[in-house]
């Protein structure tokens, strides 16, 4: 796992601008702590920060081949899983290798069969070459998004980066925020492409993007597709299984040491229980952490999300697979630090106003950091399999929008109540959200003959695993790599992906449960606990002396009067928000002083020019 970054400019020979390249690939030195390389061709420079994870004195990069007609040079970020197989395939081609590395095997996939090389990909990556043969820059991204990617055309060219921070390192970057951005910030809905700084985008998942001197193409090579599902439920079942045992067994390969995240739901305790099972083959033990917080367990509140608090379940898994297990237990003090706060917000590049479900994943991040260089995450199984609480809601399922909206803000707050008057009036997020929806459900096919019911409930999944997925594919990704954590994800498995979603509904939820198909796959590694257990969403503090201090901080914010961040957020909520003691306010009010504390942090660390017109 790395970062990665770049420049071209067709009009210049980027040997001049080495000092701007290195200031560039710098940005990444939280992605890539072991080792740093650039190189500059003419109009090209990559740069390139190394977390070496397999073979790790060989996989240096940038990583370039001479062909006699020009220099094919990478940069890659992530994961090729079917990299020994591609390897036996290429050299059974003539191709002969010097490392051990998947990099050097997706460099020559790349010379032996083009840009065509994607769709042979199992992994999760985002990388870029230079072609000098054909004065071409190729980037490619994972079909699911997992690793993040940006570009920004520039009027000779691109700027490139596996971060925001990357490009505008670059002075030809422009650092603007414009109302449209601002809509994505506010919406919660991950339009495709979008980047929130003007003239940046995403590359956007499965596609290859290729930058000429007559300007920047975009190819589609994977999408989700709608297909027949001629399996029955016990023969699902059974590929379900056969898939995930495959899946762990690939994502397990590691020269250094690994782990699980373990929160005792049914997706992290079937993937430890399955990657336990599998080390035991040959003797080793499965590592696994959990984040907890000081008195969280015993003084418990169930609400309308969590019903029951993690630990126990955890350690019920960790017992029934022989993990080697540890708590990271945080208290109020660490999660309302302004610091942690601060290296967030740096790590996602934009006010992502999560509060302390993004500090604290940090926080487990960086003290596992300290044990292990990878680990296995049960993200995106909910998306899958159909796990959340809204695939079970007639009325979210029914509703004319992104379903996980319909009941967000009674069950963790509104944020939107905090934008000033005239500011709200300007984004009109309800419009932007119904044309997002509108966009997103438009190209989704129907089987003949499928049910309106069935229909519906591929839409719902559909719009989970193209929108919903990759917030929070973006958010472990970059809490992780922030501080040099890889954070692998065997439910983005595209094969896996793609046969479950072509299931019926009828078929995922059999009995009446959130993910059916998973819980019968694993039962057989499953606790009884975990299996019967209801899903509960990642864990949010419950101690007020949290809630406390997150007053306190807009207090000293209120107490800076022409901070710019009031050319956004309302004075007036904010003033009645930290007077309000009462503790059904104080929950409503969190998601609000959380937004308006990230947002004031971004505008004093990253300091854009806000186009509020």
């Amino acid at each position: 796992m790395c970062g990665i970054t770049g420049w071209v400019s067709y009009e210049r020979d980027l040997v001049a601008e080495r000092a701007t390249v290195d200031a560039m690939t710098a940005t990444m030195s939280c992605r890539g702590p072991d080792d740093s390389g650039t190189w500059i061709s003419g109009p090209a420079a990559l740069g390139h920060r190394r977390l070496a994870i397999i073979d790790l004195p060989g996989g240096t990069q940038p990583m370039t081949v001479e062909t006699g007609e020009g220099p094919v040079a990478l940069v890659y970020s992530g994961e090729t899983y079917n990299y020994t197989e591609l390897r036996r395939e290429l050299a059974a081609r003539g191709h002969r290798f010097t490392t051990d590395s998947d990099t050097e095997v997706v460099l020559h996939a790349y010379l032996e069969w083009g840009t065509a090389l994607a769709e042979r990909l199992n992994g999760m990556y985002a990388f870029a070459l230079w072609d000098g043969r054909t004065h071409r820059l190729v980037m490619v991204r994972d079909r699911m998004g997992i690793k993040p990617f940006f570009y920004a055309e520039t009027p000779d060219g691109v700027l490139f980066g596996s971060e925001p921070k990357a490009i505008l390192a670059n002075p030809h970057a422009r650092r603007e925020v414009t109302l449209d951005g601002l809509r994505e910030l506010m919406a919660f809905v991950k339009t495709p492409g979008h980047a929130v700084w003007e003239g940046m985008r995403e590359v956007e998942p499965g596609t290859v993007v290729t930058v000429s001197p007559e300007g920047v193409r975009t190819d589609v090579y994977w999408r989700l597709e709608t297909r027949p599902h001629p399996d029955g439920k016990d023969v699902t079942i059974a590929r379900v299984r056969e898939l995930m045992d495959d899946i762990v067994r690939r994502q397990l390969v590691s020269d250094v040491p690994r782990c699980t995240l373990l929160s005792g739901g049914l997706d992290s305790s079937a993937m430890t229980a399955l990657a336990a099972r599998q080390l035991a083959e040959s003797g080793e033990t499965v590592r696994s952490f959990a984040v907890d917080f000081v008195g969280q367990t015993e003084n418990f509140v169930a609400d309308a999300l969590r019903a029951t608090p993690d630990t126990p379940y955890v350690h019920d898994v960790a017992r029934a697979s022989g993990t080697e297990h540890q708590d990271i237990v945080l208290d109020s003090g660490q999660l309302a630090d302004p610091e942690v706060r601060s290296r967030v917000i740096r790590a996602r590049d934009v006010p992502a106003g999560f509060g302390d479900m993004d500090a604290s994943l940090y926080l487990l991040f960086k003290a596992i950091r300290e044990h292990s260089t990878v680990a296995l995450s049960g993200e995106s199984a909910d998306e899958v399999f159909g796990g959340y609480k809204q695939f079970f809601d007639p009325e979210a399922c029914r509703a004319r929008t992104f379903p996980w909206l319909v009941r967000m803000g009674e069950e963790l707050g509104d944020d939107g109540d905090i934008l000033t008057e005239p500011l709200s009036h300007a984004l009109d997020l309800p419009g932007y959200v119904a044309d997002g929806y509108a966009s997103a459900v438009s190209g989704v096919e129907r089987l003949d003959g499928e049910s309106d019911e069935e229909y519906r409930m591929r839409r719902v999944s559909h719009l989970h695993l193209t929108r919903f997925v990759r917030i929070l594919l973006d958010r472990k990704d970059r809490a992780s790599m922030a501080v040099g954590l890889e954070v692998r994800v065997p439910f983005c498995d595209h094969r896996l992906v793609e046969y479950v979603y072509n299931a019926p509904w009828a078929l995922k939820s059999f009995d009446g449960r959130e993910k059916s198909l998973l819980r019968e796959a694993t039962a057989d590694v499953l606790p009884r606990s975990v299996y019967e257990r209801v899903k509960s969403p990642y864990p949010s503090t419950q101690d007020p002396r949290y809630h406390k201090a997150l007053q306190e901080s807009v207090r000293d914010l209120l107490a800076k009067p022409s901070h710019q961040v009031f050319d956004l957020v309302s004075r007036a909520w904010l003033e009645r928000a930290v007077q309000d003691g009462t503790p059904q306010r104080a929950q409503s009010a969190r998601r609000g002083l959380e937004r308006a504390l990230d947002l004031a942090l971004w505008i004093d660390i990253y300091a854009p020019t806000l186009t509020l017109d």
